[in-house]
């Protein structure tokens, strides 16, 4: 199929940009951000999607802000609505945030990650996808901006139901501020999919601290692909107390609520669920003793 008609604009402001996507009626936006296109396109071209008009943010330079920047802690990494998924996959300052890394081989192709965007997937929130989960994980910090002004917003709020989250049709999301870690955090992440490059039929993402007596402080795991949204829960008891593989096994059956599919039963993404729950927690709590012993030395 083809898009419906639309107009295109592509302006050089934010300010300008709020402008164009103002005036839509009732459940028809009037525009729709264009960042990479990898998400929209598709939906337009499957004509799931109808906007007036495409409005282009790639020349908006405050956009395109990507670095470490200060803030409560060890500080944050800042990544703009225009930046590339790739630029970040490649760029050293990622580093600060180990679990993007993880999660990125994971996003679709190479290629497609060459055009689509880091916010812009954050935006699309796909239930099954990976960077909305990592952001959740993290507690990522998420900055949108529309005719009301600018606000933060944090993942666990942001993300409100399949390709629905907190931001409404006339704003635009600027930018989000991933965590860094900090000593003592270790991470893991893992998906299976159908084929590489897919959408996960269940994946995890996980973070361990221990104090400074080896013992575990918090631990948080995030599903995705297994509900609406990226599903997060502080599992610190039962990493501390429980068999992890016992454990697990029985928050799927709390937090798995999507329907099976030709792909995969409900019974099915539990069970994923279950084993890869607990194998990445158990790698994130020994990557988080590796990261104390690396500090105390």
């Amino acid at each position: 199929m083809k898009a419906p008609p639309f107009a295109y604009v592509r302006p050089a402001t934010l300010d300008d940009v709020i402008a164009e996507l103002a005036g839509g009626t009732g459940d028809v936006p009037s525009g729709k951000v264009l960042a990479g296109g990898q998400s929209l396109v598709p939906v337009l071209a499957m004509r799931l999607g109808r906007p007036a008009t495409l409005v282009d943010i790639n020349s908006v330079a405050e956009l395109h802000g990507f670095e470490a920047i200060d803030g409560t802690g060890a500080g944050a990494l800042r990544i703009g609505a225009a930046v590339r998924q790739r630029t970040v996959e490649r760029a050293d300052v990622t580093r600060a945030v180990p679990l993007i890394g993880m999660a990125m081989p994971f996003v679709g192709h190479r290629e497609l990650r060459s055009r689509g965007t880091v916010v812009g997937s954050l935006a699309h929130a796909d239930p099954a996808a990976e960077l909305p989960a990592v952001a959740a994980c993290l507690d990522a910090t998420i900055e949108v901006a529309g005719p009301a002004g600018r606000r933060r917003v944090p993942a666990g709020d942001f993300f409100a139901g399949a390709m629905t989250t907190g931001a409404g049709p006339e704003d635009v999301v600027v930018s989000v501020d991933f965590p860094a870690a900090r000593p003592g955090e270790g991470f893991g992440f893992a998906e299976i999919a159908r084929r590489h490059g897919d959408f996960a039929l269940a994946g995890v993402a996980a973070k361990v601290r221990v104090g400074g007596d080896g013992a575990v402080a918090q631990a948080r795991l995030t599903g995705f692909g297994i509900s609406d949204r990226p599903v997060t829960r502080d599992v610190t008891d039962l990493v501390r107390e429980r068999d992890l593989r016992e454990a697990m096994t029985e928050l799927a059956a709390e937090v798995v609520d999507t329907a099976g599919d030709a792909h995969g039963s409900t019974g099915y993404r539990r069970r994923l669920f279950g084993v890869l729950a607990a194998r990445e927690l158990a790698k994130a709590r020994g990557r988080a003793h590796t990261s104390a012993e690396e500090a105390t030395r």
